[in-house]
């Protein structure tokens, strides 16, 4: 059976060797042509394709496999789904400092402050707890004052305890949390999407009703992969646009 043909890479040495190739034979399986082949080299054909150990290519793999790519079969080999979205998400990789230079900024105002049980999309990361602490922020435009995004979030209760509110009005959430409480952060994943302003947000933001915005949720966990905070945050569509720099030196 002939095999599907990714292309080739010039490997960057200043990021992980496995998260390069993910990124470029995902880019290979999204871009393919439907008369191509499904399936894929073996492992060890794609290490010497890519120049990397079979381990490296192992971990590629299981990336793509997580994010429902691929399938792999034992014995059979590794095929690209033939349903496979081109919409299919990007992990990119930054620092924690990026994200909190990133947050800071603007002015900001507490809202208010309290428990309350895990929303019910957001359950998901908080299965064990009844309630958890939620911090609502309102930030403004320095300069003109003009609001450009409100925020919750929530955060578990232990970590919580030890969060001044005053704090979140100086710094934002991810800051409070490594450099204040001493919360030892793993990871940050963000997912950012286009909705429609609800009337609180239309409020808040002082747009019109049903009006563009920017939804962003925002997860921390620690190195266990064990949820911290979950951020949701709204930003005004007329005011904010999701840009990305890679480096390609």
């Amino acid at each position: 059976m002939t095999s599907f043909a990714p292309d080739s890479i010039v490997l960057n040495r200043k990021l992980p060797l496995w998260y390069q190739v993910s990124q470029s034979l995902r880019a290979s399986i999204l871009g393919r042509s439907p008369r191509e082949p499904l399936r894929l080299p073996t492992e060890e054909q794609l290490a010497g394709h890519y120049g990397v150990s079979v381990l490296t290519m192992r971990q590629a793999l299981k990336e793509l496999e997580d994010e429902g790519l691929i399938t792999r079969h034992r014995r059979r080999g590794t095929f690209i789904e033939p349903g496979v979205r081109r919409g299919a998400p990007v992990r990119l990789l930054g620092s924690v400092d990026a994200i909190v230079a990133q947050q800071s900024g603007m002015a900001t105002r507490l809202l208010d402050h309290g428990t309350t049980p895990p929303p019910a999309e957001l359950a998901e990361h908080f299965p064990e707890l009844p309630e958890v602490a939620t911090y609502h922020r309102l930030r403004s435009d320095e300069k003109t004052g003009e609001p450009t995004n409100h925020a919750r979030n929530y955060v578990r209760p232990e970590l919580a305890a030890r969060i001044d509110p005053a704090d979140l009005v100086r710094w934002p959430m991810t800051k409070v949390l490594r450099d204040v409480v001493g919360a030892d952060i793993g990871s940050i994943t963000d997912t950012v999407q286009a909705r429609l302003a609800d009337p609180e947000t239309a409020r808040l933001l002082q747009v019109p009703l049903l009006s563009p915005i920017l939804h962003y949720t925002g997860v921390t966990r620690d190195p266990d992969g064990r949820p911290l905070d979950v951020a949701v945050i709204h930003y005004r569509g007329d005011r904010f646009s999701f840009t990305v720099t890679l480096d390609a030196t």
